[in-house]
């Protein structure tokens, strides 16, 4: 039987963890921009 590879199984996990923050950032973005859209629609709206 061989042996673990840890450095392979670390180099997932950075890749997890990595990939697991740039999609809580692209959320984080996305809820910024929402409000600012919603906030400009109904202003135009009422006139």
């Amino acid at each position: 039987m061989g042996r673990p590879n840890y450095s392979f199984q670390k180099r997932q996990k950075e890749l997890a963890k990595k990939k697991k923050k740039e999609e809580k950032k692209q959320r984080k973005l996305e809820k910024q921009e929402t409000p600012a859209a919603e906030e400009e629609n109904p202003s135009l709206q009422e006139d």
